[in-house]
C-alpha cells in the first residue's frame, strides 16, 4: 500500500534529483537521519514507484546531434497498433506522446543533420500528416516536479 510522502521523503527525492550518486551518508546528514534510515525510505519509494529509475544527463549536441525537432502527427486510431511499436525503436524519439488536438502525437526527436530530420519525417507520413518545429533555443530542459 503506498503511503503519502512526508517532508523527508520529498527532501531525499529533491536530494537524489540533484544527482541521483549522493551518497547514501550525506542525504543521511543533510535530513536529520541514519543512513540505514535513509536507505529504508528510498527503497520503499522505489518500491511503491516513486522513484521509477536513475539516470545521467548527457549532451545530444556533444554526441552528434545538434537539431531538435518536436512533430505533430495525425495518426488514425486504428493505426495506432502499428505505430506504437514502430516509434519504440526509432533511436533519435526521444519522447513521444498521444496528445488531444489537431494532431494526435507530439514526438520530440534529435537529429544529426536536416537530412536525417526529413527522412524521419518521410516515414512518419506513412501514419498521417504532420507539422514539424525545429528548436532554435531551450530556455527550461526537462525537469522533475519538484
Amino acid at each position: 500500500m503506498k503511503r503519502e510522502l512526508d517532508h523527508i521523503d520529498m527532501e531525499i527525492l529533491k536530494l537524489l534529483r540533484m544527482d541521483g550518486r549522493t551518497p547514501l551518508k550525506e542525504i543521511a546528514e543533510k535530513v536529520y537521519l541514519s543512513s540505514p534510515a535513509v536507505s529504508g525510505r528510498i527503497e520503499r519509494m522505489e518500491r511503491e514507484g516513486y522513484i521509477t529509475g536513475y539516470g545521467v544527463k548527457v549532451n545530444p549536441v556533444l554526441l552528434g546531434y545538434p537539431i531538435k525537432a518536436f512533430i505533430n502527427l495525425e495518426v488514425e486510431p486504428i493505426q495506432k497498433k502499428e505505430f506504437y511499436p514502430y516509434i519504440e525503436k526509432v533511436h533519435n524519439v526521444v519522447e513521444c506522446n498521444c496528445v488531444t488536438g489537431d494532431y494526435s502525437m507530439l514526438i520530440e526527436g534529435l537529429f544529426s543533420s536536416t537530412i536525417e530530420l526529413d527522412q524521419f519525417i518521410g516515414e512518419l507520413q506513412h501514419f498521417g500528416r504532420t507539422r514539424t518545429q525545429i528548436v532554435f533555443s531551450t530556455s527550461v530542459e526537462h525537469r522533475e516536479v519538484l
